[in-house]
């Protein structure tokens, strides 16, 4: 990770990761939205959190600590005639909830810098 390696931090950072990836994979998803025969991703997002705690950075080969999330296509949701299965309603639902989750994991990775911030001056 760098040179503050805590196992919250290593939380916060995946987070930050998975949730980005999500984003992308789901702005993606409303793009496609009249595309025909085009067939919503997502990810599994808790899958992908513990990959990316779990796995070193020695075993991706970039210091980043995880594999890439996978985006599967989604079965069993509604398709329109055209073959198409994106509900911008669900996307923008899923869209909201990401969001959230990142800036929470955001704000709880500033509290974690404080807190650090907060020891190093007092032992000085």
């Amino acid at each position: 990770m760098g040179l503050i390696d805590t196992p919250m931090l290593r939380v916060l950072s995946g987070s930050l990761d998975v949730n980005a990836f999500r984003q992308r994979v789901i702005s993606s998803n409303l793009a496609n939205v009249d595309t025909p025969g085009y067939r919503t991703r997502d990810i599994d997002f808790h899958r992908a959190l513990t990959d990316a705690v779990v796995s070193s950075p020695e075993e991706d080969g970039n210091g980043s600590g995880g594999s890439t999330p996978v985006a599967r296509k989604l079965q069993g949701l509604i398709e329109r005639p055209d073959g198409n299965n994106v509900s911008a309603d669900r996307e923008g639902l899923l869209l909201a909830t990401t969001q959230l989750r990142f800036s929470l994991s955001a704000q709880l990775a500033k509290d974690e810098f404080h807190k650090i911030l907060s020891a190093i001056r007092e032992g000085a």
